[in-house]
């Protein structure tokens, strides 16, 4: 079904980067009655740029909606103060905007005012929760160069999640929950996977694969470590001491909690 990909990412990274491109937007003509059913049926806008032939007017939320008339066009109720994003504008400093002016989302227009897109607080803490990945990454690279002696390289692609070989043998039912939460908001960071001649061995992400499992996604985004002649692996030997072969065969841990939290429970 649903295949769940996530852009690259830098210290660097822009809007333009994480923004989402097919934006909802209704016109200044618009009644707040018919705006108002809209965002009621939505799971997901609460609000929405205001446009006349791709030009930003303004902005409207359900709050601006509250007191208003049904009749009552858009264009009366709506905010025309916007606070907007350039495509090429700094990730990080979008996120500064949101945070200080307290709003959840920001319009982005490009050179002409034309309406290109929208950032969301979601998306920006995607952007810092990615970062981290590449690191992850060449440290796992670069310490299986050492052991082995031998030059990887590292790709991005998209891996189908029933091609995975599981290395860890629990995931925990509770955890398995937040994943889900991230996946569903595009928040989840890629997987790291090492293709080992053609073997593709989960080496970090498995809550997240469980997860996205569930919710019948059949592809995630993955940084991944090409071995193109096959080496042996400790977890791989792990995988195939604990019997693990497909997802089905990871066990989820109902009965107890993750152990951190088990830690801190005992210590208050």
């Amino acid at each position: 079904m649903a295949a769940m990909g996530i852009a690259g990412t830098t210290g660097n990274a822009r809007v333009r980067e994480y923004m989402t491109q097919d934006v909802a937007t209704v016109a200044p003509e618009d009644t707040v009655g018919d705006v108002a059913v809209r965002i009621a049926e939505s799971d997901e806008h609460s609000g929405f740029p205001v446009c006349d032939r791709r030009q930003v007017e303004g902005f409207v939320s359900a709050r601006d909606l509250l007191l208003a008339d049904d009749d009552a066009h858009l264009y009366e109720v709506m905010t025309t103060d916007l606070i907007v994003a350039h495509p090429e504008m700094k990730v990080n400093d979008a996120g500064r905007v949101i945070l200080r002016s307290g709003i959840q989302k920001l319009p982005v227009v490009d050179d002409a005012g034309h309406l290109v897109g929208i950032i969301s607080n979601a998306d920006v803490i995607r952007s810092q929760i990615e970062r981290a990945t590449p690191e992850k990454v060449g440290k796992l690279m670069r310490t299986l160069e050492n052991i082995h002696g031998v030059e990887l390289r590292q790709e991005r692609r998209e891996v189908a999640l029933d091609a995975l070989t599981p290395t860890q043998g629990e995931v925990y039912a509770d955890e398995l929950e937040g994943r889900r939460y991230e996946l569903e908001r595009g928040l989840a960071e890629p997987l790291v996977v090492i293709d080992n001649a053609g073997e593709l061995l989960l080496a970090d992400g498995h809550h997240r694969v469980l997860a996205a499992h569930r919710i019948d996604v059949d592809e995630m985004d993955a940084y991944v470590i090409v071995i193109d002649d096959e080496l042996d692996l400790g977890m791989q030997r792990t995988a195939d001491r604990e019997g693990l072969a497909e997802l089905d065969d990871v066990e989820v841990v109902d009965y107890a909690r993750h152990p951190l939290v088990e830690t801190t429970e005992r210590l208050q």
